[in-house]
C-alpha cells in the first residue's frame, strides 16, 4: 500500500466547528476528528455577533492537535456557513466583531431595499433567494445606520475568507461563498456593482473572486511555528459549507436531487447555468455557486433549528436531553398531532422555541404539542412535508422528476427524519456520508494538488470509503393526507 497523504478540513457550522484529519492512501479516505469546539454567538448591547477571534484561536488549537497526530500535512482547507462577513480597515485590522445573520438589525431592511430597487430587479441581478438574513440587507442596514465600520472599511471578506486571510495573508472572496451574499451577478460573473451602487453600498471594498480549489499559498510562517506544522499549503475549497457538502454526494452520475441537512436544510440540484426567471422568483429559489463551473439551484429551509432551539430551552430549564433521547420520544409520540412550518417568521431568531411553537399552533388552529416528543415529532414531520413541497417546485423549475433523493450532512444521522423524508416525498432516500462537508472540502484540496484528476474520481473514492443507508417510502396514504393539510397551512392552493 502506498504511503498516505494527509489533509486538514476545518468545517465551521452555526453550532460548532471541527478540525478533521483526512488520510488518502490512493484508493480510500479515512477521516478522524482532531478537534471540536463550540461556536456560540455573543450578544453585546442588544446586537448578536460571532466571536471571530475566539474562532480563529480554536482553528489554531485544531492545527496544534493535528500536529500531534500527524506533522506531515499536505494541505489545509476551511469552510463555514454563508452570508456573514467581516470588514477590514486600512491596516487590515478587523473593524468590529462580525454580526450574526440572526441579528435584528436587518428587520425591515428588505422593504427598504425594495423601495429603491424593486424585488424583481434584485432577483434578476443576483438570482438569489430573497431572505432577510442575506448579506445585501446586512450591508444596507449598515449604510442606513451610517455604521462607522462600513464608512471606514477598505476590504470586505466573507467569514471563511477572513480566516484564510489570517492563515495566509491573501485577501480574496471564494466563489461559492460570495454567491450567498445577494451581491454577486451570476450572469456577469462578478460583483453586482449596479445593484450595490443603487443602494449606495461602497463597491471599493469588494476584492477579487476566486474559484473553489484555488491554492492560496503557504501557511503563515508564524502560525506554522506556533502550531508545529511545516510545509502545509492552504487551499480554498468550496468555502460555503453547502458547496463542499454537495461536492461529496456519492452519486454515480451528475443529475440528482440532494438535501444538505443540518441547522439549515438546503434542498436543490446542480445546474450548468443559473435559473433566473419568473417561476424561480415566485418560488423564491436561489442560484448559488457550485464547484467546477456549476450552480446550485436550491432552497434554504430552516432545518433542525427548531429542535436545536427547543433542546437549548429545555436544557436551560434543567432538562439536559440528548438528541437521541428526543428522537426516541418523537418516534413514540402521536403522528400528525400538529404540523409545524419551520420557516414561519416567528421562528427565525433565538428564543423560547417551545413557547413559540405553542403560539404557532394556536395561530394555525392546531392542538399544541403537550410533550417533548410531540414537539420534536411535529417539527420533523413538518420539515419532511416542507421537503416535499419544495422538491415539487424544484421539479417544476427543471421539468424533471427524480426517483432518488440524496441526504448528506449531520442531519443524515437522524434516522426518523430520513424515514419521514422518504414517506413524505415518495422517493427513495439515500443518506450519507454524514461528514460530507469535510469530505467535499478534502476532495477539493486533493483536486487542487493533483491527488485526483476529477470530481467523479473523488466521488468514486468516497463510494469505496464510506457506507450509505437507504430508506424506502411507506405509509403513503397517511402522508398524502397530512400533505394536503400542510399545504392549507402554507396557504397554497391545491392543483
Amino acid at each position: 500500500m502506498s504511503r498516505a497523504t494527509h489533509f486538514v478540513a476545518f468545517d465551521l457550522g452555526a453550532e460548532s466547528g471541527r478540525a478533521m484529519l483526512a488520510s488518502f492512501d490512493g484508493e480510500r479516505i479515512t477521516l478522524q476528528e482532531a478537534h471540536r469546539f463550540p461556536n456560540v454567538p455573543v450578544r453585546v448591547r442588544g446586537s448578536l455577533h460571532w466571536d471571530a477571534l475566539g474562532l480563529f484561536d480554536e482553528i489554531k488549537r485544531g492545527l496544534i492537535q493535528v500536529a500531534h497526530e500527524q506533522r506531515d500535512i499536505a494541505a489545509i482547507g476551511l469552510d463555514t456557513w454563508g452570508v456573514d462577513f467581516a470588514l477590514l480597515g486600512r491596516d487590515d485590522e478587523l473593524l468590529g466583531n462580525p454580526f450574526h445573520y440572526r441579528d435584528e438589525r436587518t428587520i425591515g431592511m428588505m422593504d427598504a431595499v425594495f423601495e429603491r430597487v424593486p424585488r424583481e430587479q434584485v432577483f434578476q441581478a443576483t438570482g438569489v433567494q430573497i431572505m432577510e438574513i442575506n448579506t445585501l440587507y446586512q450591508l444596507f442596514a449598515m449604510r442606513v445606520q451610517r455604521a462607522p465600520a462600513l464608512e471606514h472599511a477598505t476590504t470586505f471578506l466573507m467569514m471563511p475568507d477572513l480566516f484564510d486571510f489570517w492563515l495566509t495573508g491573501r485577501k480574496a472572496c471564494e466563489f461559492t461563498d460570495a454567491t450567498t451574499t445577494q451581491c454577486y451577478d451570476p450572469r456577469a460573473k462578478h460583483w453586482a456593482f449596479g445593484l450595490l451602487n443603487a443602494l449606495e453600498i461602497p463597491t471599493r471594498v469588494f476584492p477579487e473572486i476566486i474559484p473553489p480549489g484555488t491554492v492560496l499559498g503557504a501557511l503563515d510562517a508564524r502560525i506554522a511555528q506556533e502550531c508545529g506544522l511545516q510545509n502545509a499549503t492552504v487551499v480554498a475549497p468550496a468555502c460555503h459549507d453547502t458547496g463542499s457538502a454537495v461536492a461529496a454526494v456519492p452519486a454515480q452520475h451528475d443529475d440528482y436531487a440532494w438535501i444538505s441537512s443540518g441547522t439549515w436544510s438546503i434542498l436543490g440540484a446542480n445546474v450548468k447555468e443559473p435559473v433566473i426567471n419568473a417561476a424561480s422568483l415566485k418560488f423564491n429559489f436561489t442560484n448559488e455557486g457550485g464547484v467546477q463551473n456549476t450552480f446550485r439551484l436550491s432552497k434554504n429551509l430552516s432545518g433542525l433549528w427548531l429542535v436545536q432551539e427547543c433542546r437549548r430551552a429545555w436544557r436551560s430549564a434543567g432538562e439536559d436531553l440528548s438528541y437521541a433521547d428526543l428522537v426516541a420520544r418523537a418516534e413514540r409520540a402521536r403522528a400528525f398531532r400538529a404540523l409545524i412550518d419551520s420557516d414561519d417568521g416567528s421562528f427565525l431568531r433565538p428564543g423560547d422555541m417551545p413557547a413559540r411553537i405553542a403560539a404557532y399552533c394556536a395561530k394555525t388552529q392546531q392542538p399544541a404539542p403537550q410533550t417533548h416528543g410531540e414537539v420534536v415529532r411535529g417539527a420533523l414531520e413538518g420539515l419532511a412535508l416542507k421537503y416535499r413541497f419544495q422538491l415539487e417546485r424544484l421539479e417544476m423549475l427543471l421539468d424533471k422528476k427524480w426517483d432518488v433523493l440524496h441526504v448528506i450532512g449531520g442531519g443524515a444521522q437522524n434516522k426518523l427524519l430520513s424515514q419521514f423524508t422518504a414517506d413524505a416525498t415518495g422517493k427513495q432516500v439515500i443518506t450519507g456520508p454524514v461528514e460530507a462537508t469535510a469530505l467535499g472540502n478534502v476532495l477539493l484540496q486533493m483536486l487542487a494538488l493533483g491527488h485526483i484528476h476529477s470530481l467523479a474520481e473523488g466521488r468514486q473514492v468516497l463510494r469505496q470509503s464510506f457506507e450509505v443507508t437507504t430508506y424506502e417510502p411507506r405509509a403513503r396514504g397517511a402522508w398524502d393526507d397530512a400533505y394536503a393539510w400542510f399545504r392549507m397551512l402554507l396557504g397554497d392552493e391545491p392543483d
